[in-house]
C-alpha cells in the first residue's frame, strides 16, 4: 500500500556519470550548462595529475555582452548630493572628502589601462550604475575594465591619493545595492581578469583571476571530473570574485559548506594599491591570522579580491532528485531532521518552498509543469543526493522516503526518472526569483533564523500586510536560510513601512542574521545593529579604517553610516 501511494519509489537517475555531476547540466534545459565544443580541447591536454597553467576561458555558447543595455529601459540621472532609496530610515549624503573625477584623471587611465577600458559611453555606464533588480542607481561617469592585478594596483594607488572613490564590480547581480555606485564612485569591473591560472587534479584545487564566470568554472571543472563547492542562480553571470566577496551561499552549502571553507586563498589589492598574495593552496597553513578571511563577504570594502584559490570536490556519479509535498512546515523542518540523520553523507541540497512560489513559478515561467498534479499542496520540499553507489544510495534513498511516508511527512512526491526531469524540479526551486521579477515590484528579504522558527516570519508578515501585497517564503532550508518576498505591483512606501523595521526586529528577537548569504551592501549598512554588537561593529569599523583611512573603497556599504566618520 506504501508503494502504491508513492508515485515512483524506484525511478531513479539513471544516466551515465558525464552528465550526472549536476542535474543542470542537460543540454536541453533552459537552465543547461554551456559545454563549447572548442573552447578547454586546448586546456584538457597536457600531463595528467599535476597543476597546469590554462589560457583565458572562452564561452562560446552564446553571446552575452556584461553591458547590454537593451533590455533596460532606465533613464539615466544627473549627480546629486543627497539621495534616498526607498524609505530608508536616513538620507544619505555624499561624503564631501570625496574629490570629483576631472579630465585629468580620465587621461591617466587611459595611459594605464588603454583608450577602450575607459568607459565613458552613457548606454554602458547606465546598466553599470543600476542593479539588475533596478532598485539601486548611481550616477558614476567612468567605468574602468583593469585586465590584471597590477593594472588594479595602479588605478587604486592614484584614486587613493586623489580621494577619488570606487565601487568595485563584477557580474552585479547583487540583491542589496553592494555593486553600484551611490554617487559618482568612479566603477572598477574586473570582468576581464577571466583566466583559469592552473588546476590541480590530485588535490582539486583551482587557481583562478576574480572575473571569471562561475558557470565557466563549472564547464571547466565538468571537463577535468570536479564540481565547483558553490551553485547559485545567478552561475551565468556572477563572478567568482563577487561570490568570494559576499560569501555567496547558494544550493550546496548544506554539503560542502561556506566559502570561508573552501577558499584556501586570495589576491587582494588594497586601497593604497599594495597588492595581498596570499594565493595559498593549502589544506592546512596555521602560520599567524588568516587574513583571507577578512575578504571572504566584505563586499569589496577593504580590498579588491583579484584572484582565487579554491577547493573543489570530485564529481560523483550517483545523482538522485526527489521532489515532495508537505501538509505543513512542521512536516518540512522534521524532514530535513530525518534527511540529515537516514542520509547523511550523500544529502547534497535540501530545499523548500511553499505553495504561494510555486503558483508563481506555474504562471510566469513559460514550460514548467507541477510535478504533482493535479493538486497543489502547502509546501513543497527538494531534495538531492549525491554519491559515489548507485545501488547503495538508491537504497538509502527509498528506504528514507518509505519511513517518511509511513510517518505521515510526505504527502506525495516524485522522483527524477532522467536528466530532463530533474532539471524541470531544480528550474522550479530557482525559478521563483525570476518570476517574483515577472509579478512585478519585490521586497526581497534574506535571512538565517533557527529552522522550527523560521516560517513563523512569513505567516506573520501574511497577518500584518494583509491583501496589500503576496507574501512569499522559499530558501535553503537544510543551513536555516529564508528568503522572505513581499511582491506588490509597484514599490510603495506604506507596504515598506509595514516590512521596516519589523522583518528585522522579528529576526534579532530570535536570534537570527538579517543577511544570511546576500550581503549588507547598502540596503542593509544601517540594520547590522540588529545582529551584531555595538562593540563587534566598532571593531569592523576600526580594520576598515586602518586599511582604507580614506575610505575609498566602495563607500556608504556594509557599515552604518553613522559610524564611519569622513577623513
Amino acid at each position: 500500500m506504501i508503494m502504491q501511494k508513492w508515485r515512483a519509489t524506484r525511478r531513479l537517475l539513471r544516466y551515465s556519470p558525464k552528465s550526472l555531476f549536476d542535474p543542470r547540466s542537460n543540454p536541453n534545459s533552459e537552465h543547461s550548462v554551456s559545454r563549447s565544443a572548442s573552447g578547454f580541447a586546448h586546456c584538457v591536454d597536457g600531463e595528467k595529475y599535476h597543476p597546469r597553467e590554462f589560457p583565458p576561458y572562452i564561452e562560446h555558447k552564446k553571446e552575452r555582452s556584461l553591458w547590454n543595455t537593451t533590455e533596460r529601459g532606465l533613464e539615466r540621472t544627473s549627480r546629486i548630493q543627497y539621495r534616498y532609496f526607498g524609505s530608508l530610515a536616513s538620507k544619505i549624503q555624499r561624503n564631501p572628502s570625496f574629490s570629483t573625477l576631472n579630465s585629468d584623471d580620465i587621461n591617466y587611465f587611459k595611459s594605464i589601462l588603454g583608450e577602450k577600458n575607459v568607459i565613458e559611453d552613457d548606454d554602458t555606464l547606465l546598466f553599470a550604475n543600476t542593479d539588475w533588480m533596478r532598485k539601486y542607481k548611481g550616477s558614476s561617469k567612468l567605468l574602468l575594465q583593469p585586465r590584471s592585478t597590477q593594472e588594479v594596483s595602479q588605478v587604486l594607488k592614484y584614486c587613493n591619493s586623489r580621494r577619488l572613490a570606487v565601487v568595485p564590480q563584477g557580474g552585479n547581480t547583487g540583491l542589496v545595492g553592494g555593486s553600484v555606485p551611490v554617487f559618482d564612485e568612479v566603477i572598477i569591473n574586473v570582468g576581464s581578469m577571466n583566466k583559469i591560472i592552473s588546476f590541480d587534479q590530485v588535490s582539486g584545487v583551482l587557481v583562478c583571476e576574480a572575473g571569471c564566470i562561475l558557470e565557466n568554472l563549472v564547464s571547466f571543472l565538468d571537463n577535468e571530473g570536479f564540481i565547483m563547492p558553490l551553485d547559485l542562480g545567478s552561475k551565468g553571470s556572477c563572478q567568482i570574485g563577487g561570490n568570494v566577496s559576499t560569501n555567496a551561499g547558494g544550493l550546496r552549502l548544506v554539503r560542502y559548506g561556506s566559502l570561508h571553507g573552501s577558499v584556501l586563498g586570495i589576491e587582494a589589492v588594497l586601497a593604497n594599491g599594495d597588492v595581498l598574495d596570499m594565493l595559498g593552496t593549502l589544506r592546512k597553513d596555521n602560520t599567524g591570522y588568516a587574513l583571507k578571511h577578512l575578504f571572504i563577504g566584505s563586499e569589496g570594502s577593504l580590498g579588491i579580491v583579484t584572484k582565487v584559490s579554491i577547493l573543489t570536490p570530485p564529481k560523483l556519479s550517483s545523482v538522485n532528485i526527489a521532489f515532495l509535498a508537505c501538509k505543513d512546515y512542521f512536516s518540512c523542518q522534521k524532514l530535513l531532521f530525518e534527511a540529515k540523520r537516514r542520509l547523511g553523507e550523500i544529502l547534497s541540497a535540501f530545499e523548500f518552498l511553499d505553495n504561494e512560489s510555486l503558483n508563481l513559478v506555474l504562471h510566469h515561467l513559460e514550460g514548467v509543469r507541477n510535478p504533482l498534479p493535479p493538486s497543489m499542496h502547502n509546501f513543497y520540499v527538494l531534495i538531492e543526493t549525491t554519491g559515489s553507489d548507485e545501488s547503495y544510495d538508491k537504497e538509502k534513498l527509498e528506504a528514507f522516503l518509505l519511513r517518511s511516508m509511513e510517518a505521515g511527512l510526505i504527502s506525495d512526491g516524485v522522483l527524477a526518472q532522467d536528466i530532463n526531469q530533474a532539471s524541470s524540479f531544480w528550474r522550479i526551486r530557482e525559478g521563483v526569483a525570476e518570476a517574483l521579477m515577472k509579478e512585478g515590484a519585490v521586497y526581497k528579504y534574506d535571512l538565517s533564523l533557527p529552522v522550527e522558527k523560521l516560517y513563523n516570519l512569513v505567516e506573520e508578515m501574511r497577518t500584518r500586510i494583509g491583501n496589500s501585497a503576496k507574501v512569499i517564503g522559499f530558501g535553503h532550508l537544510g543551513d536555516g536560510n529564508l528568503h522572505l518576498n513581499i511582491s506588490t505591483p509597484q514599490y510603495n512606501d506604506m507596504i515598506l513601512a509595514q516590512i521596516e523595521p519589523f522583518v528585522y526586529e522579528w529576526t534579532s528577537k530570535h536570534r537570527g542574521s538579517i543577511s544570511a548569504e546576500h550581503g549588507l551592501g547598502l540596503m542593509k549598512a544601517n540594520e547590522i545593529f540588529y545582529s551584531k554588537s555595538h562593540e563587534t561593529v566598532q571593531l569592523m569599523a576600526s580594520i576598515k579604517k586602518l586599511m582604507d583611512p580614506n575610505g575609498i573603497l566602495n563607500p556608504y556599504k556594509v557599515l552604518p553610516h553613522s559610524i564611519i566618520s569622513y577623513c
